[in-house]
């Protein structure tokens, strides 16, 4: 009886075993989905213009003003992917003195990094200097130079500033006394600064005796203008000349072409020849620098930029026979559906045989199906996901130009496809714009594709909204044209876009240009009647 009883309490034991066996293999066959997490939005207290997001690295940059405590810095809102959470959130107090990471959560963990920029705007004038002081907030150290025959004896500081607005500088706010130590050729001295409760840091300025009052520091040398950085006497009548190397007779540059920073300038040089040796000089009142040389580059421009050659039928590409690709569109996935979102027109142009007609649609059979954009890009569309586009931007190029120039003609359709962007009923809106990137660029590292090696200045990935941000730190020049309602007349008009620089003296590494006949259409919405043509895209090297 009791081995009945134990056989029997076995085989209910074995039958528990069983079924919990069971539920782990069911819990095993219904992974969750992977939803990757993006942080599309953030503000702090403090903060300066808007966050730089990048997707590919996952990090947040943001900028905050020279009177904030980076220690203490307090999470005004943080926006993710839908359902997503975060290890902060608003209200959070965080130390953004180091990159912080931040862990978003939803069926998976993914580790984003917020990092925070802070400058101090920081100055140091002596009369008489040369040039303008320099900083080295790492080792808390200011210099000056100024002209050997002036001396040490009489050193007058005329404005001062190493920390925050409102900074005490030796117990006192603006310029201190100073007790000056002097050693031979320069002088030193002392400078205590301290700022609420996070600043409290012993600086050493430095006053040095040169040889050099004048002379050019360097050179940005673009196609047709060079930016020339240089220095003088502080109030004197500082600026640049130049001239073609060999030539004999010098040009000064116009007063209306410089800026000047105390004793520092920098001239604007323009009409200058593409591929052609120039040499400058500076000069302060009498005195003229040592001469330095530089050389411009190439009026490089886009490949196929009239759009005379194409090739295939579905999809159509944009290059001819024979030729390599420079510019793609979104035919590549529209053609699983017959239909080119970006076609020619020979009846409508501004030049040659031919014009690009791009034409928003929608791309489906009956309901099943998605809005596209009619589009176009410099770089090539990488694969389709699903019924969404991977694409590669930018090509490789490394000049500097000054605008992007071409003929458009646009008709903006009532939006039938609308959403959280534009809504239905809204004209349409059109765009054209330019970004000059700058970095080893992105390479398409999809394990489940092929990839041909190729580098981008950026992938973008319309299924996660992964696209263009005109903010990023390897953008160091953009211009856009916006169309909020169609052209006049009947043929193409030119239009030109200006390229906005971050700074001269970066050079570009790839250069992406894109236009779009729906200005939403990376978010699927606009109207299918919005049609935009293109010809004779160039870009222009010089200022008017």
């Amino acid at each position: 009886m009791k081995t009945m009883m134990t056989i029997d309490r076995m085989r209910r034991v074995m039958l528990c075993l069983s079924v919990c066996l069971l539920a782990a293999c069911i819990q095993n066959d219904l992974p969750y989905p992977t939803v990757k997490l993006y942080i599309t939005g953030m503000t702090v207290e403090g903060q300066v213009e808007s966050a730089v997001i990048s997707n590919e690295e996952r990090k947040v940059t943001l900028e905050l003003e020279e009177t904030v405590n980076p220690h203490q810095v307090k999470v005004q809102t943080l926006e993710m992917t839908e359902g997503g959470t975060a290890t902060i959130g608003p209200d959070s107090i965080v130390d953004l003195t180091k990159p912080l990471q931040v862990t978003l959560s939803l069926y998976q963990d993914y580790v984003w990094t917020i990092e925070a920029n802070q400058t101090i705007a920081r100055t140091f004038t002596v009369t008489g200097q040369v040039g303008q002081a320099k900083f080295y907030p790492d080792v808390r150290e200011a210099s000056v130079n100024i002209p050997r025959e002036k001396g040490l004896g009489m050193i007058e500081v005329t404005d001062l500033k190493l920390g925050p607005e409102g900074s005490t500088q030796n117990g006192v706010t603006g310029v201190p006394a100073l007790q000056w130590e002097k050693k031979g050729g320069f002088a030193t001295a002392k400078v205590q600064v301290k700022y609420s409760d996070f600043i409290d840091e012993e600086w050493t300025l430095y006053v040095n005796l040169s040889d050099i009052t004048v002379g050019v520091n360097s050179v940005d040398a673009w196609t047709n203008v060079a930016w020339v950085h240089g220095f003088g006497h502080d109030g004197a009548d500082n600026g640049c000349e130049y001239k073609k190397e060999g030539d004999t007779d010098w040009t000064r540059v116009d007063a209306s072409e410089l800026t000047h920073d105390g004793g520092n300038f920098t001239a604007r040089i323009i009409h200058l020849q593409a591929n052609t040796t120039y040499v400058c000089r500076a000069y302060s009142g009498e005195e003229y620098g040592e001469e330095m040389s530089f050389t411009t580059g190439s009026e490089t421009q886009p490949e196929n930029n009239s759009f005379e050659y194409t090739s295939g039928t579905s999809p159509l590409y944009l290059f001819g026979e024979g030729q390599e690709m420079w510019w793609d569109s979104g035919n590549e996935g529209s053609s699983t559906m017959n239909k080119n979102v970006t076609t020619v027109d020979p009846n409508l142009k501004n030049s040659g045989n031919q014009s690009l007609l791009l034409s928003s649609q929608f791309v489906g059979l009956g309901i099943i199906g998605k809005f596209a954009a009619g589009n176009l890009f410099a770089g090539k569309y990488l694969k389709t996901d699903g019924t969404d586009g991977v694409l590669g931007w930018g090509r490789p190029f490394s000049e500097r130009p000054t605008k992007l120039k071409g003929y458009i003609k646009y008709n903006s359709g009532v939006v039938d496809n609308g959403g959280d962007k534009i809504p239905n009923g809204q004209n349409d809106i059109g765009t054209v714009y330019i970004a000059l990137t700058d970095g080893s660029g992105v390479v398409y590292n999809d394990e489940k594709d092929d990839d041909d090696g190729s580098i981008w200045a950026c992938i973008i990935k319309t299924k996660t909204e992964e696209l263009f941000n005109k903010n990023a730190k390897n953008v160091i020049a953009y211009g856009e044209l916006v169309l909020k309602e169609s052209t006049k007349g009947e043929g193409l008009i030119p239009f030109e876009i200006d390229l906005d620089y971050k700074a001269t003296d970066r050079v570009p590494t790839r250069i992406i240009i894109v236009a779009s006949a729906s200005y939403y259409g990376d978010y699927f919405q606009g109207s299918t009647s919005s049609k935009m043509w293109l010809d004779d895209i160039t870009l222009e090297y010089d200022y008017e």
